[in-house]
């Protein structure tokens, strides 16, 4: 219950309530890329940071491990799922899969802010881990449509330039590397800008978001119940084996609660970025409106509480 009524939570419901009310409550574009690049740039600079101080781990190289192969293997489950019970062809199928594969950075500020709250902070190496999620899945789900109907797509230097380029994946990877090398004696002095106000902007920010997840979900013309169905059962799913895979290798509750948000999670900055170039031909608005306005709120609202749950049985 203290999760669930955490402010962050709390102001995202009270985003899409307000755009289920059609009410004109809105923020502006360059207000809504600024708050994104600063959560994602002080989100990065603490696992840095964090990182500097403990040093290179054991437990940093199992959990790297352990997210690489849940970002090669999901999409590969999902696939199967969505080709045979959520009747899609093979190019929306890979493309959505391949959201499932990925992570959301919002999801994990969001539920790093959480654990962190409520006296169950994540390893700082997590930002790596999540780092290196967002590429692995984008290759095999574009393995997966070129295998489902021998389509033809853009080159891969061109696809590994718009994924490794990203600004998501650029602006996350230099912060935590700039963590890395100022340590905490050289974040103090910025510390008032990236400490202080950060529980305050992303309450803002995920206000926004629940605007535009609850607009998107009224206007999507595509969705199915099937599909709608499986964009809750994925996360559950994918949650359970991150909590499970976590435990196992022995890390603590909110590092094993952290590795499961980043597997239930599903992309909806890089991916589609990365989708829109190689796979050209898959509906744009079938795999953001699944992964932005589906998947997204149910973690946000009713997924983080349930993995942090379930970390603290298994571990």
């Amino acid at each position: 219950m203290e999760t669930l009524f955490s402010p962050v939570i709390l102001f995202f419901v009270l985003g899409a309530l307000a755009a289920f009310a059609r009410s004109d409550l809105a923020f502006p574009e360059p207000m809504s890329k600024a708050l994104s690049l600063y959560l994602m740039c002080a989100i990065g600079l603490k696992g840095g940071i964090l990182v500097a101080g403990n040093g290179f781990t054991i437990d940093l190289l199992l959990a790297a491990t352990a997210g690489l192969v849940l970002s090669c293997l999901i999409p590969v489950g999902a696939f199967a799922v969505l080709r045979s019970f959520g009747r899609l062809d093979s190019t929306n199928a890979a493309a959505v899969a391949a959201h499932y594969g990925s992570v959301s950075v919002v999801t994990f500020i969001a539920g790093n802010q959480i654990l962190t709250d409520s006296g169950m902070p994540p390893a700082g190496y997590m930002i790596a881990v999540l780092a290196l999620m967002e590429t692995p899945a984008i290759i095999v789900g574009l393995f997966l449509a070129r295998g489902g109907n021998g389509m033809k797509m853009q080159s891969g230097q061109e696809l590994m330039r718009e994924t490794l380029l990203n600004g998501s994946v650029v602006l996350l990877t230099g912060s935590f590397i700039i963590g890395l090398v100022i340590g905490k004696e050289g974040f103090e002095p910025i510390a008032p800008v990236f400490e202080t106000g950060f529980n305050g902007l992303l309450c803002l920010f995920l206000l926004d978001m629940g605007l535009i997840a609850a607009r998107r979900i009224s206007h999507a013309r595509s969705l199915t119940a099937r599909l709608v169905l499986l964009a809750i059962i994925f996360p559950i799913v994918n949650g359970t084996i991150g909590c499970i895979v976590g435990a196992m290798i022995g890390l603590d509750v909110g590092t094993t609660t952290a590795l499961a948000i980043l597997a239930a999670s599903a992309s909806y900055i890089a991916v589609p970025a990365a989708m829109r170039l190689a796979l050209p031909k898959a509906d744009a608005g079938l795999y953001l409106s699944l992964s932005l306005a589906v998947t997204f709120p149910f973690n946000i609202t009713i997924g983080i509480p349930l993995y942090t749950q379930l970390a603290k049985l298994m571990v």
